[in-house]
C-alpha cells in the first residue's frame, strides 16, 4: 500500500510540474520555404553517393531560415536496403521571434539505415538516422558584448522517419505517373550538453510528386514543423511550403554489348 501511496503523489508531482512548464511555455508561428535537392547515385551495383542541398527561407522567401549541405556514401545491402554514412554543414541563421544571437555554423557526422517496402499499392520507407553534431552556438564575446559563434558543443540526435507513397493510378509509382506521400519524423536529443528538452523536432509532410522519367521525383507539399528550442519552453510551430527533386540518376558506367 506505501508503494502504491508513494507512486500516487510522485506522479501528481509530476503532473504538477508538467501544468507549470505548460502555463509559462511561449509559443509562435513562422511561415517558410525549403527548396532542396536529394540525389542519391549509384557508381556500381553496391556504392553510390548521397548530394543534398536545402535552401530554407523565413517570412515566406524574405529571409534566410537555414542553409543545409550533405553528402555521404551508400552502400547497397539490396535493392530494398541500403546504409549510408557521411558528413553534413548546417548554416542557422536569426529568424522569427525566437531568432539566435548571431547566425552559427553547425558540422554533422551521420549514419543511417533505409528500408523500402511495398504493400499493395502503398510504397513504404522507413529510415533511421544518427547525428552527430558539433554546433557553435553563439556566446557574448566578454571584451565587446557582442555575440559570436562559440566553441563547438557535441550532442547526439536519433531521428525516425516513416513515409508513405501511393499512386494515383494504377498499382505502383512508374515513370510519368503522379502519386501522392506522407510521412512523419521524430527527432530527439542524447547527449550530456544537451539543455533541457529531449525531443527537438516533429515533422509532418503531404505531398503530391510526379515521378519524372531517368531523373527522378518531384514533389511539392506541406509540412508542419514543430521545434522545441533548447530552454524547453519557446515552442515554434512552422508552417512549410516545401519544393523538392529526390534524383536516383546512375552513376554506373554502361557496359558494352
Amino acid at each position: 500500500m506505501k508503494i502504491l501511496k508513494y507512486t500516487v503523489l510522485t506522479l501528481m508531482v509530476l503532473m504538477h510540474h508538467n501544468a507549470d512548464a505548460q502555463s509559462i511555455r511561449q509559443h509562435t508561428s513562422n511561415i517558410n520555404a525549403w527548396f532542396m535537392y536529394f540525389g542519391d547515385h549509384k557508381f556500381n551495383e553496391k556504392f553510390g553517393i548521397h548530394l543534398e542541398a536545402q535552401v530554407r527561407r523565413n517570412d515566406g522567401i524574405a529571409n534566410w531560415q537555414q542553409l543545409l549541405l550533405r553528402t555521404g556514401i551508400n552502400y547497397h545491402i539490396s535493392q530494398q536496403v541500403f546504409f549510408t554514412f557521411g558528413y553534413c554543414f548546417v548554416e542557422t541563421y536569426p529568424y522569427g521571434n525566437f531568432p539566435v544571437k548571431v547566425s552559427y555554423p553547425e558540422h554533422r557526422l551521420w549514419e543511417q539505415i533505409q528500408i523500402k517496402n511495398q504493400l499493395g499499392r502503398f510504397e513504404l520507407v522507413n529510415r533511421f538516422r544518427f547525428e552527430q553534431r558539433f554546433s557553435n552556438l553563439p556566446v557574448a564575446n566578454t571584451t565587446t558584448t557582442l555575440y559570436e559563434p562559440g566553441e563547438a558543443v557535441y550532442t547526439n540526435l536519433f531521428r525516425l522517419l516513416n513515409r508513405v507513397s501511393v499512386p494515383l493510378k494504377g498499382k505502383t509509382i512508374q515513370d510519368k505517373s503522379w502519386y501522392l506521400s506522407a510521412y512523419d519524423e521524430i527527432m530527439v536529443n542524447a547527449g550530456k550538453k544537451v539543455a533541457t528538452n529531449l525531443l527537438d523536432q516533429n515533422r509532418v509532410y503531404i505531398a503530391i510528386g510526379y515521378k519524372i522519367p531517368v531523373v527522378g521525383r518531384l514533389e511539392a507539399g506541406y509540412l508542419e514543423q514543430t521545434v522545441i528550442k533548447g530552454d524547453g519552453l519557446k515552442i515554434e510551430n512552422n508552417h512549410t511550403f516545401q519544393l523538392g527533386l529526390a534524383s536516383t540518376l546512375d552513376f554506373m558506367k554502361k557496359k558494352k554489348r
